[in-house]
């Protein structure tokens, strides 16, 4: 057993009456689904709703009193910055927390939440137009003010932190085969990936991202920590352009792949679990899930595959969006620019001679006059089977309707949609 696993076992029993040991759930809907014996690991169990809270309070444990005393700075999506808020609060140090503007209200409540007792304590900074903003914003203040700052996952006493999820899933499970969980910044699989090569070099280790913001994958795929220069914020705990120097090593030479996942098959996922386990995920928290559909039947089929249900912190007000982008990868939701004869009964004959009988109009928004006999209309459409998409097709040719099948069309359906 090397120094860092020996350490990692040890801090896993030091900092137990801290952090709770979540539960390994055997779930046989999905293990029927998937031909394998599926266990989630749920760390939105955790009084945080998130893993974050085992890496802050590990670093934090590690500090000097005099840094403890100066007081501690960080930078987060959310979830880390519970971390250290909830560490703060137990170990009674003073704290500067920061969180970019586009955090969920759900988390930030979660952070004064915390917070609560200590104001005189702890400020909470909403700075920078997104992570990788407020991460440089909340470094340079942590220097400015000679405070201790306490990286969300390029840190090794923060993936040792993280590491203690594997622990806890080999305490509970002797033969495992595979384990699956998210990247956003590195350190969840860099702690796992650590800690299950020891215990079993034979156990496949998945990350998974967004097609949308893959940094991790890119940089692999180059040998060298990478820069997104355009990127998707939609995953919030996952949006980050630019992966940990140390998390980059470790998840280069330890995970045998990398599955990215769409937004709308991740959606579909969250309402999913929600709906037939119960289990509320954040984005984030459901992409291990997401990203088993996509895995080779043949290569899981009767094994035991866990896959890290990694936090819990979704906010309500986000379901509408998630809802529609849901519906839109299972092909159940259309959105057209049709062209309208500005003459009684055309709406009428819109819904009797193109629609199938259970369809349903959801939107109908006039765009724009081009002259007096014609107008554009924003036509959205909810389907009661996926197939009746190519009845639609047909009979808006067979009825001469000029149109604009916006699904197809990224721009267009961001702009009108």
């Amino acid at each position: 057993m090397n120094r860092r696993i020996q350490a990692i076992y040890k801090l896993y029993h030091q900092n137990q009456k801290y952090i709770q040991k979540t539960p390994l759930e055997f779930n046989q809907r999905l293990s029927d689904r998937l031909g394998c014996n599926l266990y989630l690991k749920r760390e939105d169990t955790q009084r945080i709703r998130s893993f974050k809270s085992r890496g802050a309070l590990n670093k934090i444990l590690q500090l000097s009193n005099d840094e403890k005393k100066q007081g501690i700075v960080c930078a987060s999506a959310g979830n880390h910055a519970q971390g250290v808020s909830i560490s703060c609060n137990k170990l009674d140090i003073s704290c500067d927390i920061f969180v970019p503007e586009n955090t969920p209200f759900q988390k930030i409540n979660s952070i004064k939440k915390f917070l609560s007792n200590k104001e005189d304590q702890a400020t909470l900074h909403i700075k920078g137009e997104n992570f990788d903003e407020c991460l440089g914003i909340s470094m340079v203040f942590a220097h400015e003010h000679g405070k201790t700052f306490i990286h969300p996952f390029d840190d090794d006493d923060v993936i040792n932190g993280q590491s203690t999820v594997a622990v806890e899933i080999y305490e509970d499970l002797d033969n495992v085969d595979m384990i699956v969980g998210c990247i956003g910044g590195g350190g969840l699989m860099s702690g796992v990936s650590m800690y299950s090569k020891y215990k079993n070099p034979n156990c496949l280790l998945y990350g998974v991202e967004t097609m949308g913001c893959n940094s991790m994958d890119k940089s692999i795929q180059e040998g060298k920590v990478v820069t997104l220069e355009n990127y998707d914020t939609f995953v919030d705990g996952a949006s980050v352009r630019r992966v940990g120097e140390k998390t980059f090593e470790i998840c280069k030479n330890n995970l045998d792949k990398i599955e990215l996942v769409e937004n709308g098959q991740l959606c579909h996922t969250i309402l999913d679990l929600y709906t037939n386990d119960g289990i509320i995920t954040e984005p984030a928290g459901a992409l291990s899930v997401a990203a088993l559909d996509n895995l080779d039947k043949n290569l899981i089929r009767g094994k035991n595959v866990v896959a890290i249900v990694s936090g819990g912190n979704n906010d309500v007000t986000r379901y509408p969006e998630i809802q529609e982008l849901a519906l839109r990868y299972k092909n159940l939701k259309h959105y057209f620019i049709l062209e309208f004869n500005q003459k009684p009964g055309e709406l009428k004959k819109f819904v009797n001679n193109i629609l199938s009988p259970f369809d349903d109009i959801t939107r109908f928004e006039y765009m724009k006059k081009t002259n007096k006999s014609y107008g554009q209309v924003l036509v959205g459409v909810e389907l009661s089977d996926a197939k009746n998409i190519y009845g639609i097709l047909e009979n808006l040719k067979i009825n001469n309707f000029k149109y604009i099948h916006l699904n197809h069309d990224d721009l267009l359906m961001s702009y009108f949609v």
